[in-house]
Formats: structure tokens, sequence, C-alpha cells
């Protein structure tokens, strides 16, 4: 039971704000999204994160006083953490909640899904309007050392090359490096290192793959790296995961194919598969690394499930 004193709260937006997102970019203009959230008539209420991962304990303890909608005002990252505080408490069902966002991002993959406006105003309308569609979320169980541990994601999961990249990326953006080509930057130094992993994938339990492996991708979203078409005929709301699988590839062949990524018609090449799935189990000798929404987190062996039509966003379609 939600005490009374909490109504005015469920009337009202939670922005979670990251002010170092996009080279500190959301510092800077923050007094223009607030004025501008004011002009557009939102009620809501401005919280700061001050590290990683404080955004999952702002939305706990926000939902625990009563908010239902949430507005992030940062990158994929910062989105991520406020879906696992939606997902990790058991308070409210996820579907009572509604959640926006105003991007301003290196990445800003998750976006592109909804075609959420990239300028602050158009964003800002969109949330006015309040027109939401429903989304799977992913939830993932990995390992750090030796701990189980878990993680719900929005948009895209990468293991091997790709966590490889992110990892490097998450790197540069804590020293204060940003910007459009920052991935696309590690995308070809990562190579100069990287050994492909022998991989075993389980789709739904009734499919095996075992394949020298250059990378994974699993999503619910079909963007990541910055409006690379990652998983080109992914839905954000079938109830499945998609999955691209490249082989073993030559290093010349990977930067031949990086314009195809942008695209989606990478996965014509004869050394990438598509599967699609609702449960999936990935392991690997040797073990191979994670990324979920960006954030660089543990390593193999890996299970996936979907949680269908679990979370509203507001969209631009």
């Amino acid at each position: 039971m939600i005490p009374d004193s909490h109504e005015n709260n469920h009337k009202q937006w939670l922005a979670i704000i990251n002010p170092n997102a996009g080279k500190r970019k959301v510092q800077k203009d923050w007094p223009k999204i607030e004025r501008t959230l004011k002009k557009a008539g939102i009620m809501f209420k401005p919280v700061y994160t001050e590290a990683k991962e404080h955004a999952i304990s702002i939305t706990l303890e926000h939902i625990h006083q009563g908010f239902r909608h949430f507005i992030v005002i940062g990158g994929d990252g910062t989105l991520n953490e406020v879906v696992n505080g939606i997902f990790l408490q058991e308070e409210v069902s996820s579907k009572e909640f509604k959640l926006a966002m105003i991007p301003v991002g290196t990445g800003n993959d998750w976006c592109r899904s909804f075609e959420i406006p990239f300028k602050y105003k158009q964003a800002i309308k969109l949330i006015k309007k309040q027109k939401t569609r429903w989304q799977d979320v992913g939830l993932v169980q990995f390992y750090n050392s030796e701990t189980p541990k878990h993680r719900y994601f929005v948009n895209v999961a990468g293991m091997g090359y790709d966590a490889i990249v992110a990892a490097k990326t998450n790197k540069d953006k804590e020293q204060g490096k940003g910007g459009t080509f920052l991935y696309l930057k590690n995308l070809f130094t990562s190579l100069l290192f990287y050994k492909h992993t022998q991989t075993t994938l389980k789709v739904d339990q009734d499919q095996t793959y075992k394949n020298k492996t250059f990378s994974l991708s699993v999503g619910i979203g079909k963007y990541n790296g910055g409006g690379m078409k990652q998983l080109p005929h992914a839905e954000v709301n079938d109830g499945l995961f998609d999955v691209t699988l490249i082989k073993k590839l030559g290093k010349f062949t990977v930067l031949k194919e990086v314009k195809n990524l942008y695209d989606g018609s990478f996965i014509h090449h004869p050394k990438v598969e598509t599967f699609r799935g609702k449960k999936l189990m990935i392991e690997s000798l040797p073990q191979i690394s994670l990324e979920v929404d960006g954030e660089s987190l543990g390593h193999s062996p890996f299970q996936f499930e979907i949680i269908p039509s679990s979370l509203q966003v507001v969209a631009g379609l």
C-alpha cells in the first residue's frame, strides 16, 4: 500500500540526469533541457547521478516513494541502470511504469529503434504526448571471476569482439573522450590483438551451434556501436531475441565489411549466421567478455531469457 503522501509523485516524472554523459554535455545543456521541460508543462523532479550504478539505487528509492514515470537524461548506460532499478524491485509490476529518454550519450542506440529524436525539443514533445509502445526486456546471467551475476537489458548484448570494443570505448569515455567516431576507432584498433574463440550456442534447448567465433550479438533492438545495424531484423516486442553470429574472419575481411554494418547487409556474408529464440545458452573456450547496452560486465558462460512486452516506453513510432 502506497501512503497518500506519495500520490503527487504518481503524477510527475522523475528526471534522472547523468551530468557526465556525452563528454559532460548533459552538465552543460541541463539548464536548456530544464527550461524546455517546464515550458512544455511537464511536472518533474530532477535527480543527478554521482557514480556508476547510482541510477539503479535512485530508481529503487523513488519507486518506493511512489514514482512511476522516469525520464533518463543521458546515454544508454544510464537507461540500462534505470531499467535494472525497475526490474530488481518486487514492489510494483514493471508494467506500471513509463520510461522516456532525452538522449545525450555517445551511442544513443536504444533511441534509434523507437525513433526518439536527438534534438531536445522534439524528444520533449514526445514525452508531452506520452505515446508509448511495449518492449521486451532481456535478462542475462554471467560470471565475474567465479561469482554468478545477472543483468537486465533493453537493447543489445555483445560478446567476444563487440565486448572488447565496448570495454575500450568505456575506458575512453572515463577519460573524457567521446564523439561519434569513438566506437569506430576502437573497432579498428582492437583488431590488432583480438583472438577468435571456440563457442557453443544453444537456442531454445533444441538447436546447438559450435563455431570458431569472432563475435556474438543478442538483441531486442536493431542498433549498437553508434548506429550499426548488428541485428537488422530485430523487433522490440516480438517476444524473441535476435542473434547474430560472426564466425572466424580475417582482419582484412573485417575492415572491408565495416561499411555494411550500418545498413545491416553484412548478415549476408557467408561467415555470418542469424537466429531467433526465447532462451539462449552460450559457452566458450577460452572465456569471452560481455557488454550489455554498452556497459562492460563479466564473462562466459551466459544464459539469456526474454521477458515479453514487459516495459512501456515513450516512442516516436
